[in-house]
Formats: C-alpha cells, structure tokens, sequence
C-alpha cells in the first residue's frame, strides 16, 4: 500500500548514466534531460559550482581553484561524491519539472543501465550513489539489455537477438535469449578512445594540439569507418580545425579530411570488430542463425560514426541495423521496464531497497 502511494506521488525516472552523458527518462513523459556527464567544482571546497552543459563549457578554461571533472570513466564511477551530485541534480530537475505535491513528497524508483562488465564492487557503488541522491528504490539493468529493450527487440522470446552499443567509455556487444545475455563482451574502447585517436593523429602528423572538445568536434564532423560517398567524386568531408603548433606554441589552423581521419580511426573501430567477431564466433549456432536472419543492432553514439554499420556488415556478413535515436536506446529500456512489472524482475541485476 505504502508503495503504491509513493507511485501516485512520484514519477518513475530511468538513467543511462554514460560516460559522456546523461540520459534521463521520466514514466509517462519519455526523455527529459540529455546532459553531458561532467561536474565542475570548487578544489577546496568541493562546492559544486555547475552541472552538465555548463560545467562541460568550463573545460580547459578554469583558474587553479576550480576542477573540471567527469564522474565517470569506462562506464564506472571514478569519483562518487560528484556522480551522487550529479544523480541528485537531475532527479531534482525532474522534481521541478512535474512541481506542486509530486515535487515535494515523492521519492522516485529509478532504474539505471550499467556496463555488462563491471564488478559487484562497482555495480554496488552505482546503487549506492543512486539511493543518496534521493531514489526510494534502485535498480540496475545491464547495457545491452536495456538498449536491445529500447530498440523493440523481443528480449523474452526463445530466439537469438545480438545488440552492439558503443558508448562513451565501454562498447557493449550482447547476445540475448529468453530475457537474459546468453554472451556478453564490455570493452573499455569507445568514443572516448576514438577522439583520443583525432588528437594523436593531429599532433603526429601536423604537429597539433588538440584540446578533447575540438577533437570530438572533428571525429563528429568529418570522422568515418567505411567510405563516404563523396570521396568517390573526390571530394572528402573537411573541416578546418585550430588548435596549438607544438613547434613554436602558436595559434595553428589545419584542414583535416575524412580519409586521413579514417586511417587514424582505424584501429580502434578494429579492435571493436574483433570484439564483435568473438562474441559471433562464441554463439551458439541456433543463436547464430536467428542473428543472421533478424540481423545485428547497433546503439550508443560511437554508432553515428559515419559507415561503421557497413563496416561491421561487410566484416561479419551479417545485416546490420542502427536503432532510432540510439543514443536515447539504453534510457528508453529503462524506461520500459519501469512499465513492465514483470520484464523488471526478469532482467534487474541489483534490486535496491523496498
């Protein structure tokens, strides 16, 4: 009883709480915050000075007494007190949203999509932060269930469905049967380390300093796995990138394009590839056939990567989709489940307090 009229007083939030963003669903409303995961804060004090947008401004650009930091790192909290800070700010910012009685009284159930691979030290710190940060109850559910879930995959059924969601901080590759991961990989090799490669090819090819937000605007704008089309008409993507020459210190300018980009790409998006083909080869066969006739889905950011669903298709021989909105896929399963009694039970990893 007690719980059903903490129900009617709050609203039920979903999280993929990601190495680079933070996702927030909220039942019955759908995504209501999409904010880079990133707290700037005062070095003594600790005061939290901003959260997400305005903090991620504040990178690179801070006097000595303020810190710039991202609360997590492939996919795991690496500095609590700022995710629980963050964590309470949004649930907070849904608070405000719904206002009046709801705002003042209710305590939500939150469901948080966590990395296959982490530890039970580490799913337990996610649990953790999020009950201080103002859950009546935590749930985590693992990365390539959720996103499978939000993709419209039919996870309960006895047949094999295989999800790739490539983050920030982890590339999660699944296979999942009858509500549960029949095979699962987590690679701490993502986006981050893909713009980490944007910064190393500039500074070794055109002796370049890249600061990590105009690397990760290169790797957006002119970044590719598979050809683009209008390298065939010899005109590749470019952009003009300025950053500082290593040489004498200066303020430099440099036209990048996206078949030099490719090249310094490549081993990363490799070692995600083989990643994929031991996952396939693991599988078993019943699964592997199901796999090829419905095909593979692909969600996270790393998968807007232009050609990389080509790629992973021309690799694996295998069809090869990208879900709608699949930076939103890991949030909008825990946004279903939160609806789904039933599908919660079956696929939590962690149940939090009743």
């Amino acid at each position: 009883m007690l719980d059903r009229l903490w129900s009617i007083l709050s609203h039920d939030i979903g999280v993929d709480l990601g190495t680079a963003n933070t996702v927030v669903h909220v039942k019955g409303m759908g995504v209501v915050i999409r904010e880079p995961s990133v707290v700037a804060r005062h070095l003594k004090t600790k005061e939290i000075l901003a959260i997400g947008t305005e903090a991620k401004k504040m990178t690179g650009k801070t006097p000595e007494n303020i810190e710039v930091v991202r609360p997590l790192r492939d996919g795991v909290i690496a500095d609590f007190d700022a995710a629980e800070a963050m964590l309470k700010y949004y649930i907070k910012e849904v608070q405000q949203m719904m206002g009046g009685l709801k705002a003042s009284l209710g305590r939500p159930k939150v469901v948080v999509g966590i990395p296959s691979g982490v530890t039970e030290v580490e799913r337990r710190a996610v649990h953790e932060a999020t009950v201080n940060a103002g859950a009546r109850q935590a749930f985590l559910i693992e990365e390539p269930m959720a996103a499978a879930i939000g993709a419209g995959l039919p996870v309960m059924e006895p047949t094999g469905q295989m999800v790739v969601d490539i983050g920030g901080g982890t590339s999660e590759i699944g296979v999942i049967s009858l509500g549960g991961l029949v095979l699962n990989r987590s690679l701490r090799i993502a986006g981050d380390e893909l713009t980490e490669a944007v910064i190393n090819f500039a500074r070794l090819k055109y002796n370049l300093l890249l600061g990590d937000a105009t690397a990760e605007q290169v790797k957006i704008a002119v970044g590719s796995a598979y050809p683009v089309k209008s390298e065939s008409e010899g005109k590749p993507l470019s952009m003009v990138v300025r950053g500082r020459s290593l040489e004498n210190g200066l303020p430099k300018s440099q036209q990048i394009n996206s078949v030099e980009l490719r090249e310094a790409l490549a081993s990363v998006v490799r070692q995600i590839l083989n990643e994929i083909a031991l996952v396939i080869e693991e599988t078993p066969p019943e699964l592997v056939s199901d796999i090829l006739e419905r095909g593979m889905i692909l969600a996270g950011g790393g998968s807007l990567l232009r050609g990389i669903d080509k790629l992973i298709a021309e690799e694996t021989g295998m069809p090869v989709w990208v879900t709608e909105k699949p930076m939103e896929a890991v949030v909008r399963g825990c946004g279903m489940v939160l609806e789904n009694e039933k599908l919660l039970r079956q696929v939590r990893v962690v149940r939090g307090l009743d």
